[in-house]
């Protein structure tokens, strides 16, 4: 029998394992934005373990777009310093599978493709800072409208290595001139999930060419009197795998992140 479909309003105060263990059921598959406040929220990259230490490398020389917070060993589906029980193959709401850089499945499960050569990362997310935004008073439209953050693909090069190189993604949030400068603030003290914006104003100078028409997540809208502000988003990844091509990635769906057990403040 068939687990019942649970809603975001219902979900919205769950303690991670909880909702974790909602998700694993197949009780929620949609984005996690908003859902346990408080804690750290991860994007995932899992890659065959001959492309791991070269994926390592390009985070490492892209640190503020990939902020790695945890590594599996090869085989491994268990992250274990992010939580209790976190079994990569089931607790995050949709995935998505690329084979040779071509979007082939979107699953809500990956076990029947885990191999014995798996290695997985969690990658820091905004969404680990979007909490300490709304603690300064600082709103949020995506979180108050209960859609997806918006997110594009940029003009921007990321630091390549021998097989991996791509555009730079970016989430944007609409924000006053003066709740901009106090989120730069802000975010420049959390460099585990991005630091400070990347870019702030016309989306043009970064090859945006309309913020209606996000590559990933929902359109949110910017009012007359606000700036777009643009962080490095952990979407990049999925830039790059389209770019690079290898045999087999799998990686969140953009929005429907790893829920941890981490707090926000340890970052």
């Amino acid at each position: 029998m068939s687990q019942p479909t649970l809603s975001f309003e219902q979900l919205k105060h769950s303690v991670p394992l909880a909702l974790r263990q909602c998700i694993a059921a197949g009780q929620y598959q949609d984005h996690t934005s908003g859902l346990a406040q408080g804690r750290v929220q991860a994007n995932i990259v899992i890659l065959p373990n001959d492309w791991a230490n070269e994926f390592l490398r390009y985070c490492t020389l892209n640190r503020q777009a990939c902020p790695v917070l945890d590594v599996t060993e090869p085989g491994d589906p268990y992250f274990r310093n992010l939580g209790t029980a976190i079994d990569i193959r089931h607790e995050v709401s949709r995935y998505r599978v690329y084979r040779h850089g071509e979007l082939s499945e979107e699953p809500s499960d990956i076990e029947h493709l885990w191999q014995d050569d798996l290695v997985a990362f969690a990658i820091g997310c905004s969404f680990s800072f979007e909490q300490p935004l709304l603690d300064a008073g600082i709103a949020l439209r995506h979180i108050d409208l209960g859609l997806n953050v918006a997110m594009y693909r940029t003009n921007i090069d990321t630091r390549p290595t021998a097989r991996l190189s791509g555009k730079l993604v970016v989430s944007m949030r609409p924000m006053k001139a003066a709740a901009a400068i106090q989120a730069i603030q802000i975010t420049a003290r959390m460099p585990n999930v991005h630091g400070a914006p990347v870019h702030i104003g016309d989306p043009a100078l970064i090859g945006i060419d309309s913020l209606s028409s996000p590559d990933y997540g929902d359109a949110v809208p910017v009012e007359a009197d606000e700036i777009p502000v643009f962080w490095a988003c952990g979407v990049t990844p999925q830039s790059v795998v389209q770019t690079s091509r290898p045999p087999l990635c799998i990686t969140h769906s953009p929005g429907c992140m790893l829920v941890t057990d981490v707090l926000n403040s340890a970052l």
